[in-house]
């Protein structure tokens, strides 16, 4: 089970890399991108959702929250209670998610060239297992 585990990793690092590499001309890096993200399939995202869903302290959330409001990327408003902030792409952030994803779909079409839909579907459900496992 250990080659399992050793086999993730050998894949996780580099695709960290490439991700990184591609999202680097917008100034954006993964860490940066995941908070993006959730911010676009959110509305009106918070930061202790962008935490939990994560699994990162509150205070790295807010770092990449102040880095994406820096460029422009993303705006804050009050939230239902005051204490929190609602987090919500600008204009030019999304047109940056947009040019952005269709990147990232290109390095994902390559990595996964000449895999079928069925082991790649099992891999993310096994993945799903696992990270139901660790919680």
């Amino acid at each position: 089970m250990q080659g399992f585990f050793r086999s993730y990793l050998s894949v996780y690092r580099p695709l960290i890399h490439a991700l990184n590499e591609l999202l680097q001309p917008c100034e954006l890096s993964y860490s940066l991108w995941q908070v993006m993200v959730y911010a676009k399939e959110h509305t009106r995202a918070s930061l202790v959702e962008i935490s939990q869903y994560y699994g990162i302290e509150k205070p790295g959330v807010t770092r990449r929250v102040q880095r994406l409001e820096e460029l422009g990327y993303l705006t804050c408003a009050p939230g239902n209670d005051r204490r929190e902030k609602s987090l919500v792409l600008t204009e030019l952030g999304m047109r940056v998610y947009s040019e952005c994803r269709a990147k990232i779909t290109a390095l994902e079409e390559r990595v996964t060239a000449g895999i079928g839909p069925g082991p790649l579907e099992r891999t993310v459900a096994v993945f799903g297992q696992l990270l139901g496992n660790l919680k």
